[in-house]
């Protein structure tokens, strides 16, 4: 035969170093083309083509040492750049740098500093040699996910050869024999195979339903096609047949407080079936979260006139006719009777991007971090946990109920779907969006929600110091009917479930944990309690205002009965339930009160009053009519007002006892909150001696108090906003929460009487009034 010879190619055309590379890694691996695809193999070109050869000399840690020529090569060496001298690390210094790298693979300018010095390397060296190292790992994942497709890619070949073959032998579905060439068209024989192996799918996963509900699946489910896809994500992630690991590349562009594009590989986790195939239902589920963390970043970066100042407070506030002209909406129109609220906040804290991401994603630590905020959370579903042992590109399903300190604001309930994605070095975002429209389309049961969160969430980028800069986005939408009238201008204006509260509670939160991991006591703590004392007192206190906070909401955390009783005024909220076998409460019958008012007083006034003891007389009945003692203090932050205290109320004669009062105040930009509870002498020195606080039975009681909101400033009627004005001087002032929780019978079984809704009633009457007196304020 003959051979076909190619014409010889210039000689200067082999002058390039990187062609001459690429030339030698052909010859010593011929068989490169069956390894990897020619994708990975450019990006490695590029990457280590990337950086400058002086830096990749300098930064190999297997070079040998080059001290100088000599002879013939000096002369040379006059007319071309000298190179610089390398070193081989030696194994000591590669034992090193090997820890290190396991600990932190992305260590700071410090850390390189240190290592060089006790190396006796350059700190250039030092970095060099982890971008090496780092690049190393990222191909060795590469390469297992090289064999994962081909695994992936062998599956596919053997389907489609299995297809290739019931085409070429056609059954007629009539009578079962082959079919005639001619009788069906090309593409019913396509629709007819895939019905087909859609309905032996349908039966197995039936069968399967069927095993762990215990009685058979009705056979008048149908199988519902999939829509044609319509992009890449479609593609990569319609097929779940086959098991395997996928990946989608999704580019974003970041601005400049973020660096330029970046492109992450978002990992697909293959669903489990848990029933019926939910295929289809994931894979708009991934879309929907690739679309909300793109807005997510575009509201958080984007300015005017996206969003503008109020003149009101300096508040930032969505234009949303500018929303609708640059977003579509990704969870569907807005429903009927719903209004939106929108806010955007930005604020420094002292956390890292990675430990406050990694407490985002974990639904317990997430409502520890906002106590206040959220009443109850959960993880339902994982999508995916993560990309090379990581949580960047996690994606899970949350339930939540969030919560506003007051008996007039009804829980929130969110069904939402989370994302966390590193976008650069030190910057993640975390997204929130409602996916109660995805699972009403998907065939799942249709219920009623009084909320929808749009796209919504955080975008994180690490600090000098150990801090963080934070860009909170919230944007919702809710059934405004719901709302009391005296709370309406508040949760319009996003103060309520707004970013500014988010962004407060997160500073004072992270100021309290990074005081109390500091080794040194806070002046004006009792220096008396120990480090386990303070532990534990700072447990019950916590434990306390969770349960007061459950009072006033009515969160699913208790189960409360909600009672209609005729002679308690209609703002207050009474509610009962059965305290049985718990040891952090006691054993009967917990009634609790709660209503919320207004008064034309400021926030930091109030607040003020009610967390000072020396006042305190003049509105507690527990006080005895005497002054309280503080006997043990615990600073929860820089502000005065964020501590727990241990109160002591002083009897006034021979008749009464001393009693000790815990007391919890905590207060930032959004709100402030006074909790308290009696507690058993004996049990507290056993807490403050670092004893175990879980069976210290209390029953809380308090007070919340936030900003009225914008526009809702109005006259004084009855500590309430009047709807006739007029000539009346309108005021600015302060929304009050006040609740109760009692024991008004230490029987389980035992009925609730009139006279002990008629107690708490007057209690919350007459604490109001007491304060209205004290502040100098008359209805």
């Amino acid at each position: 035969m003959p051979h076909l010879v190619s014409p010889s190619l210039p000689k200067n055309i082999f002058n390039s170093p990187g062609l001459s590379l690429v030339l030698w890694c052909l010859q010593q691996q011929p068989s490169i083309d069956n390894r990897r695809d020619g994708v990975r193999m450019s990006e490695n070109f590029e990457a280590s083509f990337g950086r400058s050869r002086e830096e990749e000399q300098e930064s190999r840690p297997g070079s040998d040492n080059i001290d100088g020529v000599s002879g013939d090569d000096a002369d040379a060496a006059d007319n071309r750049p000298r190179k610089k001298k390398y070193h081989r690390h030696t194994p000591q210094q590669i034992q090193e740098l090997e820890a290190l790298f396991k600990e932190c693979p992305h260590p700071d300018e410090k850390q390189r500093l240190e290592l060089s010095k006790r190396l006796c390397l350059e700190t250039r060296q030092v970095k060099f040699w982890f971008q090496n190292r780092r690049t190393q790992m990222k191909t060795q994942l590469e390469r297992h996910e090289n064999s994962l497709l081909r695994q992936e890619n062998d599956k596919l070949r053997a389907e489609n050869m299995s297809i290739r073959d019931a085409m070429r032998n056609p059954i007629c579905t009539n009578c079962g024999g082959p079919a005639i060439i001619g009788d069906i068209s090309l593409e019913e024989q396509h629709l007819r195979i895939e019905n087909a192996r859609l309905k032996g799918e349908l039966d197995r996963v039936c069968a399967l339903a069927g095993k762990f509900l215990g009685r058979p699946i009705s056979s008048l489910i149908t199988s519902i096609a999939p829509p044609m896809p319509n992009s890449i994500l479609e593609l990569g992630v319609g097929s779940n047949y086959f098991a395997g690991l996928s990946t989608v590349d999704t580019t974003l562009p970041l601005g400049p407080d973020f660096g330029g594009v970046v492109t992450n590989s978002l990992p697909v986790v293959p669903p489990t079936t848990t029933g019926l195939d939910r295929s289809v239902e994931r894979s708009v589920l991934l879309e929907l979260a690739l679309d909300a963390m793109d807005e997510l970043v575009k509201m958080a970066q984007t300015d005017e006139p996206l969003w503008i100042k109020s003149l009101e407070g300096g508040r930032e506030i969505l234009n949303h006719y500018e929303y609708t002209k640059i977003f579509s909406p990704c969870i569907g129109i807005k429903p009927t009777g719903f209004v939106s609220e929108a806010s955007r906040e930005m604020g420094m804290v002292i956390i890292n991007s990675l430990a406050l991401v990694e407490t985002l994603m974990n639904s317990n630590r997430w409502a520890e971090m906002f106590p206040c905020m959220i009443a109850r959370t959960s993880t339902t579903d994982v999508i995916s946990s993560g990309m090379g042992g990581t949580i960047n590109g996690a994606i899970q399903l949350m339930l939540a109920e969030l919560q506003v300190l007051s008996p007039l604001v009804p829980v929130r309930e969110v069904n939402f779907l989370r994302f966390c994605k590193q976008h650069a070095e030190g910057v993640w975002a975390v997204v929130d969006v409602s996916v109660d429209t995805v699972r009403e389309n998907s065939g799942a049961p249709t219920t009623f929600v009084n909320c929808r969160r749009l796209p919504s969430g955080c975008v994180v980028q690490d600090m000098p110091n150990g801090y963080s800069k934070v860009t909170w986005v919230e944007h919702a939408e809710y059934d405004e009917s719901l709302i009391h009238q005296l709370y309406r201008p508040l949760l319009s204006s996003g103060m309520a479930f707004g970013a500014q509260r988010w962004v407060a509670t997160l500073q004072r939160q992270c100021e309290c944990l990074a005081i109390l991991m500091s080794s040194t006591v806070p002046t004006g703590d009792h220096t008396a309690i120990t480090s386990s004392g303070r532990r534990s007192m700072l447990k019950l206190a916590q434990r306390m205002t969770d349960n007061f906070c459950a009072g006033v909401c009515a969160s699913t955390v208790h189960k409360w009965n909600k009672l209609n009783a005729g002679n308690v005024d209609k703002d207050v909220r009474v509610m009962t339930r059965k305290s049985v076998d718990d040891p952090g409460e006691p054993s009967g019958i917990v009634l609790s009160a709660a209503t919320s008012v207004w008064l034309p007083v400021s926030p930091q006034r109030l607040f003020d009053f009610l967390r000072d003891e020396g006042l305190r007389s003049e509105w507690d009945i527990l006080s005895n009519g005497g002054p309280m003692q503080e006997i043990a203090h615990i600073a929860k932050g820089q502000d005065q007002g964020n501590c727990v205290s241990l109160l002591r109320s002083n009897a006034m004669n021979a008749s009464q006892s001393s009693m000790l009062i815990l007391q919890e105040t905590c207060t930032d930009a959004a709100g402030s909150l006074v909790v308290y509870a009696p507690v058993d002498i004996p049990a507290m020195n056993l807490v403050m001696n670092g004893g175990d606080s879980a069976y210290v039975a209390l029953l809380p009681s308090g007070f919340a108090v936030i900003p009225d909101g914008p526009g809702s400033r109005g006259t004084v009627s009855d500590g309430h906003i009047s709807g006739n004005g007029g000539e009346s001087q309108r005021v600015s002032g302060s929304l009050l929460t006040v609740a109760f929780q009692i024991l008004v019978n230490s029987l389980p079984t035992a009925k609730l009487t009139l006279e002990s809704v008629e107690t708490v009633n007057n209690l919350i009457s007459c604490t109001v009034q007491k304060i209205k007196a004290a502040l100098q304020y008359e209805s």
